[in-house]
């Protein structure tokens, strides 16, 4: 028989009322209301199906006229006994026949026990004529002749147990759209089609009729709708986004910062005027420009300055030489004319040069004024072979920072014993090594005459720092718009009945009128207050070498920009100083901080906070602010591009930069974010494993390698570092706190960390040489020494034994030494006859040709009599002269 799904009782209702007829009206089982007691057979919860009719059994029914289908784990339920509910039968207990028999209308009720309480599933009750006849019993209805039915009805579930008959509505057709009308013509002729289908007498077409005006106002509203839909699904994606702030915002959901490039540096020779000696100048607001047809000295905001700047210069800025954020008026230098051009004293020696990689020198003269910290440029000034100035090599200028100065010997000036010549000894970092020889004093070719010449090159003081940016002292970027009123749909009513509109805050993204907006690089440097330990962001550290004012990185880059706000509180103006963010998710509610956004032509938008992550400004409050434009490589200029100084004082002449600015690079282009944003968060921010440990230290400047290793302590787990410095340099203690700063932010809740040096292993190693005819041994002896030395060679190239050529665990082979001996000239042949390390007289190692060694060790050999615990060269020479 079709089961149907009806959402009425119709049937219910007519079989009740009919004659005859009689059916099932529910089922329910008894469970948690069943009588206390149990039966000899269990108990009755569960077990026990109250079966009402609709109206009093016509004949009484029994055990065959009942048949229970269904069910998956529990089948085949059977039926003890079948009886009324007024006249319960005799085997049940009397708790139970009172129970029944107190019933409502329980004539009506027809009482089936079954042996099983069933499972979960569903199951269903038949009323059946006989055993094997399944038709309904007389006088009853074939529909309502069966209930489906559970016997966990009564067990917690978490849906209602009511059961959903779907009768669906039927659904009208919707009206034929073109959904590919996105502009205004389409728009407006699929108006037009529609209201002429369900208008069919309207066929006005005149631009004049309200009916076309109005359509055409419909056109146009869609066309701008559709073009925001366009616009927000586009800009929803990484991949499709135009927009630059798009881009940013969906790589900070990866933890990626933008890089919006960097501004470029400069070291720049102050020139003092003719009869100055010396001069205290202030660097605040000092401009340098590029080359144009105008005086080395500008006065500021005169008609020169102006139309240098109408002229669209390239703008370079004094920085702080203490290296503060900000010049101000106590960033001064004091300058002297004497440091204009100083000369190298070569201790009456000829053709003499600083070779690379030198630290020290020495100047004739007695500069008492030279102090540590003062940056110094070497610079060639004549060509050596010629002698003439235009011959000088312009890539021989290098820029340094004094670290040693030495003038006096006592109360008296430092001079040569030899010849009275007063001297100052200077010496500068490692870091600012001459990156080539630089020739002091040479002789000329023959068509040159010959002659021995001096001062070569020179020392170049008055040094200073700029970067390339122009400020923009004070822009008015407008006051907060009051707060917009909003209209909902469920407007509440006023005691008036007037609905009530809710404020909405004001939207207030105020845009900058240069551009580009300039990106500084910065640094964090670590300092001692009163015992305690503050981080300092400056510009450069004024103590570090000069290198390192070129080096940053891309998180230290930040907007120049400063943001004043004046808001009139009524009982005064009150002032107030904003900080820019990359982000404001760390702000709290009243952090007064705010982000730039900068799209790809250079333009910046101010983005404040919303009293969650960041203040919200107020309305009516006015904001000032004060930026620097310039960016990227355009401040890559090449030397002596700027010739032009902006200052009133008298007392400097003019201006150069004997080296080309650099450090600028652009933005990141589109393709570029959507190429590494998603690889962001791939990128561990966090130090689990030794591994991670190791990987950390060896981002550090000056480290070649790191190994980790996990130790237990005692009473916690400690990283052991061993750190292989570049050049085999001691890990002294200011820079093991320098790791210690830079690897602590990753270090993982519960370790310890400690910084160590490597495990060296001294090697000790014979070689017999037979010196071709015609070669002096001592030469060989000396050039075989060169080459398996530990140092950097003349030529730019390394010994085999170098601190860098060799870090942990690297295993060290015979073949590169005899390839080396064999490339010196006059070696004939040559055999080492030990190769062990240092004390161990092993001779497996020389057998195999290769020393392998351990994880933490490195292999050292610097043959330094002084040291001979550092390994040993034994050179044993036979034949030649």
């Amino acid at each position: 028989m079709t089961r149907y799904t009806c959402c009425d009782e119709l049937r219910r209702n007519a079989v009740a009322v009919h004659a005859t007829l009689n059916g099932i009206d529910f089922l329910e089982v008894l469970d948690r209301d069943a009588p206390d007691g149990d039966l000899p057979g269990g108990s009755p919860r569960q077990r026990t199906l109250l079966l009402r009719l609709l109206k009093v059994p016509a004949s009484a029914l029994g055990v065959d006229n009942v048949r229970i289908e269904g069910g998956e784990r529990v089948r085949d339920i059977r039926i003890e006994w079948v009886g009324m509910a007024n006249a319960p039968p005799l085997n049940v207990t009397p708790a139970e026949q009172a129970f029944f028999t107190a019933l409502p209308e329980a004539d009506h009720v027809l009482l089936v026990r079954t042996n099983s309480d069933g499972d979960y599933s569903p199951y269903r009750l038949i009323l059946q004529r006989a055993e094997n006849d399944p038709r309904p019993p007389q006088n009853c209805d074939p529909r309502l002749a069966a209930i489906d039915f559970s016997f966990k009805v009564e067990c917690p579930r978490e849906f209602d147990c009511k059961p959903e008959r779907l009768c669906d509505e039927p659904v009208a057709p919707g009206p034929d759209i073109n959904y590919l009308a996105k502009d205004y013509a389409s728009f407006r002729c699929l108006i037009l089609d529609r209201i002429s289908w369900l208008v069919p007498n309207w066929r006005e077409r005149s631009t004049a009729d309200l009916g076309v005006t109005l359509a055409e106002l419909l056109a146009y509203t869609g066309d701008h709708l559709s073009y925001w839909q366009d616009a927000v699904a586009t800009e929803a994606y990484l991949a499709t986004a135009r927009q630059r702030t798009s881009l940013r915002r969906h790589a900070l959901l990866v933890d990626y910062a933008l890089d919006e490039g960097s501004n470029a540096r400069v070291w720049l020779q102050l020139i003092l005027a003719e009869g100055v000696a010396q001069a205290t100048i202030s660097l605040s607001g000092m401009q340098f420009l590029s080359k144009q047809p105008l005086p080395a000295r500008i006065a500021p905001d005169s008609r020169e300055h102006r139309d240098a700047l109408a002229a669209h210069p390239v703008v370079f800025e004094a920085m702080a030489p203490n290296g503060l954020l900000t010049p101000d008026a106590t960033s001064q230098i004091t300058l002297y004319a004497a440091h204009h051009k100083m000369n190298f004293y070569t201790w009456t020696d000829q053709r003499c040069c600083l070779p690379a990689g030198s630290t020290c020198a020495t100047l004739r003269g007695h500069f008492d004024t030279l102090v540590v910290g003062q940056v110094l440029m070497f610079e060639e000034v004549m060509g050596p072979n010629t002698g003439l100035k235009g011959d000088a090599d312009p890539a021989h200028r290098h820029a340094l920072r004094l670290t040693n100065v030495q003038h006096s010997d006592g109360p008296d000036a430092l001079v040569d014993p030899l010849n009275n010549t007063e001297i100052t000894e200077i010496e500068w970092a490692v870091e600012d090594a001459l990156p080539f020889p630089l020739c002091i004093s040479a002789q000329t070719d023959d068509d040159h005459g010959g002659a021995f010449i001096e001062d070569v090159s020179v020392a170049r003081g008055n040094i200073v720092l700029a970067d390339h940016g122009l400020t923009i002292k004070q822009e008015s970027l407008g006051a907060v718009p009051p707060a917009r009123l909003n209209y909902p749909l469920d407007l509440s009513l006023n005691r008036c009945g007037k609905p009530v509109p809710e404020p909405l805050p004001p939207r207030y993204r105020p845009a900058l009128s240069k551009r580009p907006l300039t990106q500084a690089a910065t640094v964090s440097k670590v300092i001692r207050v009163a015992g305690r330990r503050e981080t300092l962001r400056l510009r450069f550290d004024p103590e570090a070498p000069a290198s390192l004012a070129f080096v940053w990185r891309k998180e230290d880059v930040w907007p120049s920009i400063a943001l004043d706000s004046s808001f009139d509180s009524g009982a005064g103006i009150l002032t107030e100083a904003w900080q820019p963010r990359r982000d404001l998710l760390n702000s709290d509610d009243e952090a007064p901080h705010f982000v730039v956004e900068s799209e790809h032509d250079g333009s910046a938008l101010l983005r404040f906070g919303d009293d969650h992550h960041g203040i919200r400004p107020e309305s009516t409050t006015e904001f000032m602010a004060a930026y620097r434009i310039g960016n990227g490589l355009a401040g890559n200029v090449g030397a002596e591009a700027l010739a032009h100084v902006v200052t009133n004082d008298t007392s400097l002449a003019g201006v150069r930069n004997p080296l080309a600015a650099r450090g600028g690079s652009e933005p990141e282009t589109a393709e570029q974010i959507r190429r590494r944003a998603p690889q962001a968060f791939r990128t561990q921010e966090r130090a689990v494993t030794p591994e991670d440990y190791a990987s950390r230290t060896q981002t550090y400047p000056g480290v070649q390698r790191a190994a980790a290793t996990l130790r237990w302590t005692g009473s916690w787990h400690t990283q052991f570092v061993t750190v292989d410095r570049t050049g085999g340099e001691p890990l002294d203690e200011k820079f093991e706190q320098a790791l210690v700063e830079h690897v602590e932010p990753y270090r993982m809740a519960g370790h310890d960390l400690e910084f160590n040096d490597p495990l060296y292993v001294s090697l000790e190693i014979d070689i017999t040489v037979c010196v071709a005819g015609g070669y002096f041994r001592s030469d060989v002896r000396a050039a075989l020494l060169q080459v398996l030395s530990n140092r950097d060679l003349p030529d730019g190239t390394r010994g085999v034994f170098h601190a860098d050529g060799f870090s942990f665990g690297q295993t060290v082979y015979l073949s590169p030494i005899y390839a080396a001996a064999r490339g010196v000239a006059g070696v004939e042949s040559l055999e080492v006859t030990r190769f062990q390390r240092q004390g161990q007289n092993d001779m497996r190692y020389h057998s195999a040709g290769r020393m392998s060694l351990g994880r933490l060790e490195i292999p050292r050999l610097d043959n330094d009599p002084n040291f001979p615990e550092h390994g040993v060269l034994r050179l044993t020479l036979h034949g030649g002269k």
